[in-house]
């Protein structure tokens, strides 16, 4: 089967997209998707978890090892198709809430759904 690049683009998200469906996982079934921001400061990554909750969100705050300059992390936790355009759109959308209170997107992760 060859890419489609309108699906599958040439960046880590189509990257992983691709991926995973040549592992014969079913990206069109819904699913809890994992997205995560750094903070510098606790008072920050708070702020930032209760927008999120505000807007309905379900997420998790925990200290970050991994970072000494970002040590704290919000992860939010949508369900929708992992579609390249609803990852770049969640992503965008998260990237621009963050920016004011100097956080930095870390990553997403999607777990498998065979079909």
């Amino acid at each position: 089967m060859s890419r489609d690049l309108t699906q599958f683009p040439e960046d880590n998200i189509g990257d992983a997209l691709w991926k995973m469906q040549q592992a014969g996982d079913d990206l069109f079934r819904m699913r809890e998707l994992e997205f995560s921001v750094l903070f510098p400061s606790e008072l920050l990554a708070l702020k930032f978890g209760q927008l999120l909750l505000e807007n309905n969100q379900k997420i998790s705050f925990c200290p970050f090892q991994n970072n000494d300059e970002l040590p704290w992390e919000i992860t939010a936790y949508p369900e929708f198709l992992p579609s390249y355009e609803n990852i770049v759109a969640y992503q965008d959308l998260l990237v621009t809430s963050a920016m004011p209170l100097k956080g930095e997107f870390d990553g997403w992760y999607c777990m498998s759904s065979s079909k």
